[in-house]
């Protein structure tokens, strides 16, 4: 996309700005140029947070396609500047930029792949497998983007509450089960390696592949 389009579509948000809500109608599609946007549901009588999306991600593009209600809200969580795409224009770049549609069809696969992943982990019926296949999953999507070997230490810029979040665990349990990991020397905190930011380390993504194999042993052949 062009300079003078960026210019023409672009608008800056503060953090806690909410884009649309759960139920509304949509009218625009939205690309973050720069900061985080939180996709959030209600789920019962709590709203929770589906997922942070990183700059060059896009959101709000279903309700233009299926002409149906946001599925979800979409809140501002660090100060972002946002391309804004109406319906029409939204069309007319499909129609007219083949690389843009095939972008589109790209990322809706990988979030349909990431959701029956989800799936697939709160199946899982043990705390601990549930958090460290939740870190492996994520450990592995960021390997294969940069094409790193199994053994390469990887940093994912990630909080106790959103891993919490996305194991469906209340945060002090996640943090728990975080320390004994930590103690075994599978994770530690981005700080403890020495990247000044939050996020959790996994110096080898290998070992803890091996850990996984034995929490599904341990599973399938419990103690009397």
């Amino acid at each position: 996309m062009s300079e003078n389009l960026i210019d023409r579509f672009a608008r800056d948000y503060a953090a806690g700005e909410v884009l649309f809500r759960e139920g509304d109608a949509g009218d625009f599609m939205y690309v973050i140029q720069s900061g985080t946007v939180e996709i959030r549901r209600k789920v019962g009588d709590h709203e929770r947070v589906l997922a942070v999306l990183p700059p060059g991600e896009f959101l709000g593009e279903m309700a233009l396609i299926n002409a149906r209600p946001r599925s979800a809200t979409a809140v501002v969580r660090d100060p972002a500047r946002l391309l804004v795409i109406e319906a029409r224009t939204f069309e007319a770049m499909l129609r007219g930029r083949v690389e843009i549609a095939v972008r589109l069809i790209k990322s809706l696969a990988g979030r349909l792949e990431r959701a029956n992943q989800q799936v697939e982990l709160l199946l899982l019926p043990n705390a601990n497998h549930r958090v460290v296949q939740c870190l492996r999953q994520m450990a592995e999507a960021q390997l294969v983007a940069t094409g790193a070997p199994a053994d390469y230490a990887v940093h994912l810029p990630l909080r106790v509450d959103d891993l919490a979040t996305r194991v469906a665990l209340s945060t002090p349990e996640v943090a728990e089960i975080l320390n004994r990991l930590a103690a075994a020397q599978l994770v530690t905190t981005a700080r403890d390696a020495g990247i000044d930011e939050d996020g959790i380390v996994i110096p080898e993504v290998g070992r803890l592949l091996d850990f996984i194999e034995f929490l599904e042993l341990r599973d399938r052949f419990p103690q009397a």
